[in-house]
């Protein structure tokens, strides 16, 4: 087969001609016949009681087809959590209903009170303008820590309180940690924020539902990264529809981030309109719906200790963390501070004791759930952060205080219940240190100097749990799903293959990698290899994209799939050749006898699967399809290290950065290009976060940042030129429990820029002779030029 075509090549993008063409197809493309649209009336206020939605006037408007409210979804389900977790105390945690239509009350600004479906979006809208509310403002819980006080206002009346959990882990070491914290030789705190973001994927949400009448059965087309998981939530626990009567399709999607991982009640009301009246219904978000109707990320606020004995080693880490759910649960909201975040507290190191408790809460506030790392960049934000300002609190370098604590013997079971199989935290850091020079830092700070400028170079380690599994313990946890993954291997007579996977491309470029892996497996060119994706009726049950496990999980399933496929045709292979099968070898697409020249190609052996003629039909049967399931026995770890350099300017505070460089292990890696672009746009989010994102509410629950006016997005001139990023095989150590040696890397850099870019404005800061510890995210010109005050 071609070199340029198997694993390890940087070839590119087959889905890119039909992007930079014009020819995708993302769900607002897909316009049905006879369709009508919908328009969402959303609360403007935070929180208060709706006594009365009068719709008589909008229902004599033009084009109006129907009006709903709560009252039409009586007998329906609320949108289901995923996942279940369980306070220290024993005590489940405390899970509101989440209505469809705003049900009594609303509870954040963007809450659906109703719906207008009208054979227009204009007459849809111009509807829903002329609905007429009354409501009762009540006062509005923002602050988590307000709304855990004795007497604040319940955000849900049927619950005992705003506290949806408290978490503790590992419980059983919390006593140990506090004597550890008493006797140490130094003890480093550190409180601080990880700002709520807001995703901001360049596709916003669309949902069109249809009905068939004559079979009964529904389809949801929907900009979703699970399509599967979509409708077993939707189906089985919202609207009461068979899987066999569902169908849930997303097309092309223009970027998720992870918040379009959830179910969403725009979907459940597309699919159940659509039957309602009897016609396909749309609804396609505007950028101002998602900042109020998209899940946000992040939002913890923390305190963090970290014990050191007289040697500089560490010996035990404490951590408290407030975490905000909004006002109610996402899919998967409650995993994320969670076994998501307490798990990888550990990080690089070897910290003997770790103790996390984890205080969830409600607020008048859009849901909260995972977002692009989800729980891993909160972990190395604050593990990072709390060890660089060791560092400096002791005057030691802080690239030496990491290497001295450094895990170094795999595999290593961490304290906080997860093993590392593989790792090399010192060639990582080594690579980071080479391509950033740090040898020629003091000549860029003085050259900075002399401009008036402050320079200041940070560094962070990270390590990340990928490819989330395995079903077993992941149930235990408290996940409602399986996470196992699955493909199907369809081979044609003439030798193609498609390959029909239950993950789902939103721009990691799975159309190009996955054929990469069929290819070299059977030694035939990509071209070769078709993938399927994205819908439920033509792809085996999975569970979608995210968490970095596409390549890891998906991957897996698909070689395993193709396996199945090349022992079959091995056995018919050794029959054409008259020869036993434990002597067919397959290389380079051809089928031969070891020892001999006797040989014959993948298509010949593939045409004879369909037109059995030369061997018994009871042996084996006719055809080339296969599926497997892959259920991964642990997570991935991919590590990496970072470098940041940064200028900051004292007379404004502006930060600029100069200079970031990253090495990163992700095992084996399929198509450098595609991961170069992935850990690229994962680092422009981190800075993204570090110095510009930030979800901003008032104090009666108002959204602040509610659109690009108010809401910074990372833009070209806010970022270095990574000239300077690789992947160097000389970092890689392959994961030992998947087929590939993969790891994952769609979330790294995400989770490693943060810290890394205020570790080097520290460092500035510093160096300019100004007593700043720490500043929070976003480090805005405002907040470092006020530090330095």
């Amino acid at each position: 087969m071609p070199k340029d075509s198997g694993i390890g090549a940087s070839t590119k993008r087959r889905e890119d001609m039909r992007f930079l063409t014009g020819a995708g197809n993302y769900t607002d493309d897909i316009n049905l016949a006879g369709q009508a649209y919908v328009h969402f009336l959303r609360s403007d206020v935070a929180h208060g009681t709706l006594k009365n939605v009068d719709t008589s006037a909008a229902a004599a408007m033009p084009g109006v087809v129907r009006i709903f409210t709560s009252s039409d979804f009586d007998g329906v389900g609320g949108i289901p959590c995923g996942w279940q977790v369980t306070s220290k105390d024993g005590n489940v945690m405390q899970e509101p209903t989440h209505p469809i239509l705003a049900t009594g009350k609303v509870r954040h600004v963007g809450e659906m009170i109703a719906a207008v479906v009208a054979d227009t979006p204009e007459q849809a809208r111009d509807a829903a303008e002329a609905i007429v509310l009354d409501i009762d403002e009540l006062p509005a819980m923002v602050d988590m820590k307000a709304a855990l006080a004795d007497g604040a206002t319940k955000v849900h009346d049927d619950l005992n309180d705003n506290l949806c959990y408290d978490w503790g882990f590992v419980e059983e070491n919390r006593e140990a940690v506090d004597k550890a914290m008493s006797e140490a030789a130094h003890v480093t705190s550190l409180e601080l924020v990880n700002n709520r973001l807001v995703a901001n994927p360049m596709e916003p949400r669309v949902a069109v539902g249809d009905y068939a009448r004559h079979s009964d059965e529904s389809t949801l087309y929907t900009t979703s990264q699970n399509p599967h998981v979509i409708r077993l939530l939707m189906g089985a626990f919202v609207l009461g529809i068979p899987e066999h009567k569902l169908r849930v399709v997303a097309p092309d999607v223009g970027g998720g981030f992870g918040t379009k991982i959830f179910h969403y009640a725009e979907e459940a009301f597309c699919t159940f309109a659509a039957k309602a009246c009897n016609r396909p219904v749309k609804w396609t978000s505007s950028r101002s719906e998602a900042f109020i109707s998209d899940a946000h990320g992040r939002d913890h606020v923390t305190k963090i200790e970290l014990a050191l004995d007289a040697d500089n080693n560490f010996t035990a880490l404490r951590c408290l963390t407030h975490a905000n759910m909004g006002a109610y649960l996402s899919t998967f909201a409650p995993s994320v501070p969670t076994w998501l975040h307490g798990t990888l507290l550990a990080g690089n190191y070897r910290t003997p004791l770790i103790y996390t408790n984890v205080k969830a809460v409600f607020t008048n506030t859009v849901p909260v759930d995972a977002y692009r790392g989800a729980g891993r960049p909160e972990a190395t934000f604050q593990l990072e952060r709390v060890i660089d300002k060791a560092a400096r609190e002791l005057g030691v370098d802080p690239v030496d205080l990491r290497r001295q604590n450094f895990i170094r013997e795999f595999p290593y079971a961490t304290p906080v219940a997860v093993e590392y199989d593989t790792g090399d935290y010192d060639a990582t850091m080594d690579k980071m240190l080479e391509l950033a020079d740090r040898d020629g830092f003091d000549a860029r700070r003085k050259a900075s100097e002399a401009k008036g400028k402050l320079r200041g170079f940070g560094v962070n380690c990270f390590i990340e749990a990928c490819g989330i599994a395995p079903s077993n313990l992941v149930g235990q946890l408290g996940a409602r799903a399986g996470l196992y993954e699955s493909a199907t291997v369809r081979v044609n007579a003439t030798g193609g293959l498609v390959v029909m996977t239950g993950s789902h491309s939103h721009g990691q470029g799975h159309e190009t990698t996955f054929p990469q892996v069929v290819a070299e497996m059977i030694g035939i060119d990509a071209d070769q290899v078709e993938i399927v994706h994205g819908d439920t009726a033509r792809t085996p049950m999975g569970m979608g994209t995210y968490g970095s496990r596409s390549i890891a999980v998906g991957g897996s399933a698909m070689v395993r799939a193709t396996e199945k496929i090349i022992n079959k045709t091995k056995k018919i292979a050794a029959h054409l050749l008259e020869a036993a099968e434990a002597d067919i070898e397959l290389k380079d697409g051809a089928f031969s006898v070891a020892g001999t020249d006797k040989s014959v190609t993948w298509g010949e052996v593939t045409l004879a699967a369909y037109v059995p003629h030369n061997y018994p039909l009871e042996d084996i049967e006719p055809g080339l399809e296969e599926t497997a399931f892959y259920d991964p026995s642990n997570f991935t770890y991919p590590a990496g290290a970072y470098a940041c350099e940064v200028e900051v300017d004292p007379d404004t505070g502006t930060v600029t950065i100069e200079r970031f460089v990253s090495a990163d292990d992700f095992g084996n890696v399929i198509n450098p290009m595609i991961v170069e672009g992935q850990v690229h746009g994962g680092i422009a989010q981190g800075i993204g976060q570090a110095l510009l994102e930030n979800c901003s509410y008032d104090e009666n629950g108002q959204l602040l940042s509610a659109s690009y006016m108010d809401y910074t997005m990372p833009r070209a001139d806010n970022l270095p030129h990574m000239e300077h990023y690789t992947v160097d095989h000389s970092c890689q150590t392959p994961c030992t429990h998947n087929p590939l040696g993969v790891k994952g890397c769609g979330e790294a850099g995400a989770i490693g820029s943060p810290p890394t870019v205020i570790n080097a404005i520290i460092d500035a800061l510093q160096s300019g002779g100004h007593k700043v510890d720490h500043i929070d995210m976003p480090a805005t010109p405002d907040r470092v030029w006020a530090a330095m005050q």
